[in-house]
């Protein structure tokens, strides 16, 4: 692996789709606790009560639930020119966003990553007031920041390399499928930020966007997210009850908007960014894996999630069934 002329720091944000803002700011802001930041006719800027800058989720009106982008924080403006120059030799679709095309943001590198996941890079963005402290106005959830994304996507093996070789992302835990005693690697828990991940890949019909991960402080935070949320009625926007994950070890739960979006409120994960660290192997049948509790996830689960955006056009990528690898 060849010395890095960049830094990508972790994930910053979010933007998804909605077909209705009103019902959507409702859900986020009185429901999870999120601050909106600004909004116009098209657009709900949110951010979390750690954040100090713009918008950590961005709610877009559209047709459908669909991942627009993630975006990753990177250290230096320089970081980006660097970043256009290794994706251009690397052959990745790409495009310049302006700054202010995205509302509080400096110019940005948007690509296309080889699983067809639409992925951003930036350094800029306005700095907006930090809620942290200001206990008289938080609600009764309190999500403190964006953890991770999860993606679906049919080249696993490809793409870990791509993201490990090429971005420095480093692994944290990772899923082997056993088949006739051949091990095939079925997902990755990649990361920037010295935790778990920024980034999980997953062997599935796809690209897809499964869910974006946002971190609480315990798990009592997330019981309580629960009730607040079931009191205002949203009892059936919680998809996937309260668990602990083998995986990542982290207490959970998993929630729907009213347009379908995917989030996860997430906790209790663990330090990965000691030098000696080796990646921690699970075994795709192993009952504890996905549930350290044993339960199995609902069918929506399993089986649900969204389209994604081309970069260039805004229209929804082909969704390709996952083929289990071919014995030569």
């Amino acid at each position: 692996m060849s010395e890095k002329k960049f830094d990508i720091v972790r994930l910053h944000h979010a933007e998804v789709t909605v077909t209705d803002l009103d019902r959507a700011r409702h859900f986020y802001c009185e429901g999870l606790g999120f601050i909106e930041t600004e909004s116009d006719d098209n657009h709900i800027y949110l951010r979390a009560l750690e954040d100090a800058n713009h918008h950590c989720l961005v709610l877009t009106k559209g047709e459908q639930a669909s991942l627009k982008h993630i975006a990753y924080r990177v250290s230096a403006d320089s970081d980006l020119d660097a970043l256009d120059e290794l994706f251009t030799n690397l052959g990745v679709s790409k495009r310049w966003v302006e700054a202010g095309e995205e509302k509080g943001q400096g110019r940005a590198l948007r690509i296309q990553d080889p699983g067809g996941i639409p992925v951003e890079f930036f350094y800029e963005m306005e700095k907006a007031d930090r809620m942290l402290q200001k206990y008289h106005l938080q609600g009764n959830v309190k999500i403190k920041r964006i953890d991770h994304a999860n993606c679906l996507i049919t080249n696993i093996d490809d793409l870990y390399a791509w993201y490990s070789d090429n971005l420095g992302f480093r692994t944290s835990e990772y899923t082997v499928k056993v088949d006739e005693d051949e091990e095939s690697m079925w997902a990755a828990w990649m990361h920037r930020k010295p935790s778990v991940h920024d980034l999980a890949l997953i062997s599935e019909t796809g690209p897809r966007f499964h869910h974006t991960g946002f971190w609480m402080d315990d798990a009592k935070s997330i019981l309580d997210a629960c009730d607040h949320l079931a009191s205002l009625g949203y009892y059936a926007n919680i998809e996937r009850s309260p668990g602990r994950h083998g995986t990542s070890n982290a207490f959970f739960v998993y929630l729907r908007d009213p347009d379908g979006n995917r989030m996860e409120l997430y906790t209790g994960d663990y330090f990965t960014n000691d030098p000696d660290w080796e990646p921690i192997k699970w075994d795709l049948a192993d009952p504890q894996r996905a549930t350290f509790w044993g339960a199995m996830p609902p069918k929506s689960w399993v089986e649900e999630a969204v389209p994604v955006e081309d970069i260039h056009t805004g229209e929804l990528l082909p969704i390709v069934q996952f083929q289990k690898k071919q014995k030569v």
